[in-house]
């Protein structure tokens, strides 16, 4: 079944201009293999040359324009697209395999971003006073052509996380979608792109190994924000490291929700655990990965647990009943089962659930049933790795000190959960657990759109937590008079 394309579908945008790519790529619907939701653009060598310099020249301007006019252009550019939210939650849910709720929640997440991040460039662009004898003031300015590669993921939310206050803060930007589902965002992009002088939005797509290393290792690109997997990002910096670029990164995660003794396993407790685990199919970075529970709730919370898993319902998330629906791509399907197999190899027990959805149509796509896996060691893969799917190693621990000990033993350090009655204890514990953010009773995100908190170790770059990211995408100097 070949579907009706998104006129986006197999082009790629550099100043302000459209362009049919000659090679292009089908984009798989992951919840039906067979369907074809549009297709991607090829992009070549001369491409990436071709938008840098577009991006290079508008720079000169933009970053001379006046703060007020970029707030008032990108206020309706929301305006706009917000009108058009409704048309696009299919193709996203078609695209990307999320069902239709988490779809509509991260389209009206960007038109948020772009709202707050305008608003709140108003106040961060101010010159800040330092106290002291001598009148010192800190003043920002944009730093020049951005690279922007998002991941497939969530494509809508952490691409506009990054372009809207790369634009703000005053800088031009090429950006390069997954090519997995590309048609939602730059359907966005064109909207965003038309407010705009041309060339301060670019978007081309392909393979990451020739376009990625090509924006990193031009001289031309000042900043590279990258979202995406820890061993890329090393990459990045690698190449990135020719002309020391400022690098802004959201890595991997192993994140632990540790459960103590005291924990009331009520359906509250054990309905937002489930949430934190199996959004977006736990195709998440900042997903639960790893519970660790005191050993007398450890029975309790694994049949609990089981039981709420039960009633999943899995499926192609077009449908309105589906609260899951599948990975999105063959590699990751293929990763995750594997995982589980593996997992079950080596003596521990798998146990699935969820009611399948269309059971006869679940050969056609990248569909695994919510999994618990018991009896895992701390040093096997599955508690080790990033999952990055529908699975969940619970382990159990004796004493407090255990818990900090296993929930640290990791090269990863984004997200972790503390879950007590206890206030007091749970913020002792948030203070030694290695991580970017700590929640307590809960595994989510931060609503306030103006807080950013990357993570430790190989989760990430950057500790800005304030001013919707702008602080990412400008320089700082002092002037004193």
């Amino acid at each position: 079944m070949i579907s009706t394309y998104p006129n986006v579908s197999g082009k790629y945008l550099i100043d302000g201009k459209w362009i049919e790519a000659e090679k292009t790529s089908k984009i798989m619907n992951p919840a039906d293999v067979t369907e074809v939701v549009g297709e991607v653009a090829l992009c070549t060598l001369e491409d990436v040359d071709h938008a840098i310099t577009a991006a290079e020249v508008a720079y000169k301007l933009w970053s001379k324009s006046d703060i007020n006019e970029r707030a008032s252009k990108m206020k309706a550019a929301a305006l706009e697209i917000r009108a058009i939210v409704e048309e696009n939650v299919p193709v996203l849910v078609r695209e990307n395999g999320k069902v239709l709720v988490e779809a509509k929640k991260d389209l009206l997440r960007c038109v948020d971003i772009m709202n707050e991040a305008a608003a709140e460039l108003l106040n961060w662009w101010q010159p800040e006073i330092l106290p002291g004898s001598q009148k010192v003031q800190i003043r920002r300015r944009p730093r020049g052509v951005t690279a922007i590669i998002s991941p497939w993921n969530s494509p809508m939310i952490l691409t506009f996380k990054r372009v809207i206050p790369a634009i703000l803060a005053g800088n031009s930007v090429v950006v390069k979608p997954a090519t997995n589902c590309p048609l939602t965002i730059m359907t966005f992009l064109k909207v965003v792109a038309s407010y705009f002088p041309k060339g301060v939005v670019n978007v081309i797509t392909g393979s990451g190994s020739v376009i990625g290393d090509a924006l990193c290792t031009d001289p031309r690109i000042r900043t590279i924000a990258f979202v995406g997997s820890t061993e890329t990002g090393k990459e990045i910096m690698k190449a990135a490291a020719s002309n020391v670029k400022n690098i802004y990164m959201e890595l991997g995660g192993n994140d632990a929700a540790i459960v103590l003794e005291d924990a009331n396993l009520d359906d509250e407790l054990i309905t937002k655990l489930r949430y934190g685990i199996l959004r977006a199919a736990g195709q998440v970075c900042s997903a639960v990965k790893r519970v660790y529970v005191h050993e007398s709730k450890y029975d309790e919370l694994v049949e609990k647990l089981r039981k709420k898993f039960q009633y999943i319902r899995v499926g192609n998330g077009i449908q309105p009943d589906v609260e899951m629906g599948p990975l999105n791509n063959k590699a990751q399907y293929d990763y995750v089962t594997g995982l589980i197999d593996r997992s079950e190899q080596s003596g521990a027990t798998v146990i699935t659930g969820g009611i399948q959805i269309d059971p006869e149509g679940w050969a056609d796509g990248y569909f695994i049933a919510p999994t618990i896996i018991t009896g895992a060691a701390q040093n096997s893969e599955i508690v080790q790795t990033e999952q990055f799917g529908p699975v969940i190693p619970i382990l159990q621990f004796s004493t407090h000190e255990e818990a900090i000990q296993l929930a640290n033993d990791s090269n990863f350090g984004l997200r972790a959960s503390v879950w007590s009655e206890n206030e007091e204890l749970a913020i002792e514990f948030a203070d030694q657990l290695e991580a970017g953010a700590v929640f307590i009773n809960n595994h989510t995100v931060f609503q306030d759109l103006h807080l950013d908190f990357p993570g430790l170790k190989e989760s990430g770059i950057s500790r800005e937590t304030r001013h919707c990211s702008l602080e990412f995408f400008a320089d700082t100097f002092g002037f004193a008079n």
